[in-house]
């Protein structure tokens, strides 16, 4: 506990300094705006306000209800919160030192919670396992529902047809890498992806029309400058964020987050290549984004392009295994990593200016990923809740299962207050509570 709290608060420290000094920040939304505040264009107060305003309901939503779910940590709970202390902060040293408190406050809180929580007469969070269930089989059908948004129905039929086929085969061991069998999940979506991904290239090579302007060369010259300089800094942060991913203190995106609490709880590792394969094509699809409003404003992403979370929990511990070694090799390569990827923002945003359908793809893919999402965590959650007081022997108890879905047509009827990624996880854990009340209250 005394090294996680370490590790997670020297993190969180450098976070905000890198927010403080308007190097990188978590929050997509705030990256554009950083120049104005960096610049001299806007106070320290309004642009608290705006990360404030943009972050604040993700961190009480998704950072918390993911943390419970799964007992690991999150960006969405570390890092949205340092995007704004790092900028309310008047020195690097007061932005430091908020960071690190939070980051070790937040940590040591929620693992009091986790334990009072497993204290509780009915044991909820055991309950909470099922709602990773159906989240990689609804993930993996993503690609078909992003053709269908950018291509038409009739590529975006043909894809589900084929990935399906392939899944089954896959899953009856009729396709295998050197005799060991392939993950179905992880086949499927590849097929997805690649299919997709020749539809968008295909389109522009029909379209491609030269190029006669060079105006833009150039244009980005004195921000790209400034994320080189940030290299150091957000080289320790890559390093730091494999780390903890490795020491499965944290998981880091919506993919991943309970699917890996599952794999860690089970110890089933063989799973991690299938968790580690969605994350890697999830960092695909946002990479137009967070490489364009890097260029733009000369303010990276804290976690760069996120593929330092599969470098962590996967692919160190793959090479030189689960010990210190591990551990070590997860830090350098998360470090490495990220370096690489800020001397070649250049060269992306090149290659994505000759390829416009992959950038039109990028947003279909993320509108694609949240949907599938929202569905899988809406009925993994919903089984979750289902398992709190229905089982063989009481088969007509669906106590829990009324009050979850009370919880989350109550936020739909109000006005989603709560967004719909993260209301279905937080119903379930409030459903749990409840649940205890009315066990001690005797009306169970």
């Amino acid at each position: 506990m005394i090294l996680k709290l370490i590790i997670v608060g020297v993190l969180c420290a450098l976070t905000s300094l890198a927010s403080h000094m308007g190097r990188a920040v978590f929050h997509d939304g705030i990256r554009p705006i950083m120049p104005e505040y960096v610049e001299g264009r806007m106070k320290r107060g309004e642009m608290a306000s705006v990360a404030f305003g943009l972050s604040a309901g993700f961190v009480f939503s998704v950072g918390f209800a993911f943390t419970l779910a799964s007992k690991l940590l999150n960006p969405w709970l570390l890092f949205l919160p340092t995007d704004i202390l790092g900028v309310i902060a008047p020195r690097k040293w007061i932005a430091a030192v908020l960071g690190a408190a939070w980051g070790v406050g937040v940590t040591a809180a929620f693992s009091a919670l986790n334990t009072v929580f497993s204290l509780l007469p009915i044991n909820f969070l055991n309950s909470l396992g099922q709602l990773s269930s159906p989240v990689l089989a609804g993930f993996a059908l993503f690609p078909v529902l992003a053709i269908f948004y950018q291509f038409g129905k009739v590529k975006g039929i043909i894809t589900l047809i084929l990935e399906l086929i392939v899944r089954q085969l896959a899953a009856m061991n009729y396709i295998t890498i050197h005799g060991t069998p392939i993950t179905p999940e992880a086949l499927e979506m590849f097929v997805g992806v690649v299919l997709l991904v020749t539809f968008a290239v295909v389109k522009d090579l029909r379209n491609k029309e030269p190029r006669t302007d060079d105006d833009g060369e150039g244009l980005f010259e004195v921000r790209t400058k400034r994320i080189v300089k940030s290299i150091p800094l957000m080289m320790a942060i890559g390093g730091l964020v494999s780390l903890i991913a490795n020491l499965q203190y944290f998981a880091g995106s919506e993919v991943d987050f309970q699917a890996l609490h599952q794999i860690y709880t089970t110890h089933n590792t063989s799973e991690l290549s299938t968790v580690a394969f969605a994350d890697f094509i999830r960092g695909l699809a946002f990479i137009p984004l967070i490489v364009t409003t890097a260029l733009a404003s000369g303010v990276y992403g804290i976690v760069g392009l996120t593929f330092v979370y599969p470098i962590g929990f996967y692919v160190a511990p793959a090479i030189f295994g689960e010990g210190m070694a591990g551990h070590i090799a997860a830090f350098v390569f998360g470090a490495v990593w990220l370096a690489i990827e800020m001397f070649v923002l250049r060269v992306i945003g090149k290659g994505l200016e000759n390829f416009p359908s992959l950038r039109e793809a990028s947003d279909s893919i993320r509108n694609a990923m949240n949907n599938v999402l929202e569905y899988a965590l809406l009925i993994g959650s919903a089984l979750a809740a289902l398992s709190m007081t229905h089982s063989p022997k009481d088969p007509q108890n669906f106590f829990a299962f009324g009050i979850f879905v009370a919880l989350y047509a109550i936020n739909e009827a109000i006005g989603r207050p709560v967004i719909r990624l993260a209301a279905a996880p937080l119903a379930a854990i409030i459903t749990g509570v409840v649940v205890n009340i009315f066990y001690v209250a005797h009306l169970m």
